[in-house]
C-alpha cells in the first residue's frame, strides 16, 4: 500500500477506517461518529493492544449502538489490520502500544490518527520522565503533526501521522495560543485549573472513580503529564493543576494570566473572535456568559468565555469541552476530515455553532 497524498482515497472516494481501542470510551466515540460519516466505511474494530479480551460484538460492549453495526471487536493483530487495507487507522490505545503500532502502520502508507501521547511531545528525552518509556522513533516525532485542527490545519492536511492532542491541552491551547501569538500576555506564569469528568481516567476500574467514591479533588499537582504538552503548544510558561470532578464527561478549564500594559478586554475578544470567526466548533461567548460542561456535552465544540480586571491587568478565561469528543474522538475525526478533504463537520450529528452572533455582540 503506497503512501496516500493529501485528499486521495480508496476507489469510489470512500475512506476505509479501522479503530484500535474500540472497547474503550474514546474508541467507542470514534466508532459512533464514523458510523454517521457519509464517506467512511468502518472495516475493522480491535481492542486495545494492552488487553487480551474475548471477541465481542461492538454493540454488546456498548448497547447504545444496537442496530448501528454488527462488527466484532477483535484482539489487536497488525496482520489482520493490514489485511483489511485501511486508508486510516485510529489508535485509541495506551501510549506504549501506539508507540509500537504507529510506525509499522505508517510504513505501509496508512494515515494514522493517534489519540495517545506517544507522538505529541517533540522532545524525545521527555518520554521517560513523563510517560515512563524510552522513545525509539525520533524520526516519527519529527514527522508527526500536532492535531489541533483550528490552529494547524495546513500541516494536518498533508500529514501521515497525526498526534491528536490531549483533552486538557485542547481546552487550554485553543483559549491561549492566539493570545500568546498576538503578544497580549505578560511573561509571567499562566495558571490553569481544569476539572475533568471521570471518563477521563478511561474505562479500567479504579477505586477513586467508583460511583460512591468519586469526589471533587486535585491530583497530579506539578506532575501531570499534560503540562509539558501545554507549554510546548501554547509557547508559554503554564502551571497546570488538574481536578477530578463528580460527573461523567467534560472538562472545564479556568485560566489566569496577566496582560501586558495597555491591553484590555476588547483586545482579547477581538483577537479570539478574529482567530475563530470561521471555525465551526469554537464559540467565543458574549460578555457575561460563561462556558459549562453541560452546554458542550456530546459535541465537538469548545466554548470560551472571558473577563478582564483592568485594575490588576488580570485576565480570566474559561473554556469547556467534552473530553471524549473535542478532547479525543471528535478532534481525531475533524483532523481526518481535514486530511482527506471532507467537510470538516461531516460525521457530527449536532449542528456547528456560528460565531457570527458572538462577534456581533462584541462589536
Amino acid at each position: 500500500m503506497s503512501q496516500l497524498p493529501p485528499y486521495t482515497l480508496s476507489p469510489f472516494n470512500r475512506c476505509r477506517a479501522v479503530v484500535v481501542g474500540a472497547a474503550g470510551y474514546s474508541g467507542a466515540e470514534i466508532v459512533g461518529i464514523l458510523l454517521q460519516h457519509e464517506a467512511v466505511d468502518v472495516v475493522g474494530l480491535f481492542a486495545s493492544a494492552s488487553r487480551a479480551e474475548n471477541v465481542l460484538r461492538f454493540d454488546q460492549l456498548f448497547p447504545r449502538f444496537r442496530g448501528w453495526t454488527d462488527l466484532n471487536v477483535h484482539s489487536t493483530s497488525v496482520t489482520e489490520i493490514l489485511a483489511l487495507e485501511p486508508d486510516v487507522v485510529f489508535l485509541a490505545t495506551p501510549h506504549e502500544a501506539s508507540h509500537d503500532l504507529a510506525p509499522v502502520l505508517c510504513a505501509q502508507g496508512i494515515t494514522v490518527f493517534d489519540l495517545s501521547a506517544a507522538f505529541r511531545l517533540r522532545d524525545q528525552a521527555a518520554y521517560p520522565k513523563h510517560y515512563g518509556f524510552s522513545h525509539a522513533h525520533p524520526q516519527w516525532l519529527e514527522k508527526a503533526v500536532y492535531g489541533i485542527a483550528e490552529l494547524n490545519r495546513t500541516a494536518i492536511s498533508k500529514a501521515q501521522l497525526i498526534a491528536v492532542p490531549g483533552c486538557y491541552p485542547t481546552s487550554v491551547v485553543l483559549a491561549l495560543r492566539p493570545l500568546v501569538d498576538a503578544e497580549l500576555l505578560a511573561s509571567t506564569p499562566i495558571i490553569v485549573d481544569s476539572t475533568s469528568g471521570v471518563s477521563g481516567a478511561g474505562r479500567s476500574p479504579a477505586l477513586k472513580s467508583l460511583f460512591c467514591e468519586v469526589s471533587q479533588q486535585a491530583y497530579g499537582v506539578f506532575t501531570h503529564r499534560h503540562q509539558p504538552e501545554m507549554i510546548q503548544e501554547t509557547h508559554a510558561d503554564v502551571i497546570f493543576t488538574p481536578h477530578l470532578g463528580p460527573f461523567d464527561r467534560g472538562i472545564l478549564s479556568t485560566i489566569h494570566a496577566t496582560l501586558r500594559p495597555n491591553i484590555g478586554e476588547s483586545h482579547i475578544r477581538e483577537t479570539l473572535c478574529a482567530q475563530y470567526a470561521s471555525e465551526p466548533f469554537v464559540t467565543i461567548l458574549k460578555a457575561g456568559d460563561w462556558p459549562s460542561v453541560s452546554a458542550v456535552q456530546a459535541t465537538n465544540r469548545c466554548d470560551i468565555g472571558l473577563a478582564v480586571d483592568p485594575t490588576r491587568n488580570h485576565l480570566i478565561i474559561s473554556s469547556a469541552i467534552d473530553n471524549l469528543i473535542k478532547g479525543a474522538a471528535g478532534q481525531a475525526i475533524q483532523c481526518m476530515n481535514i486530511r482527506f478533504g471532507f467537510a470538516e463537520t461531516e460525521g457530527f450529528s449536532a449542528p456547528a455553532v456560528s460565531n457570527a452572533v458572538s462577534i456581533g455582540a462584541h462589536s
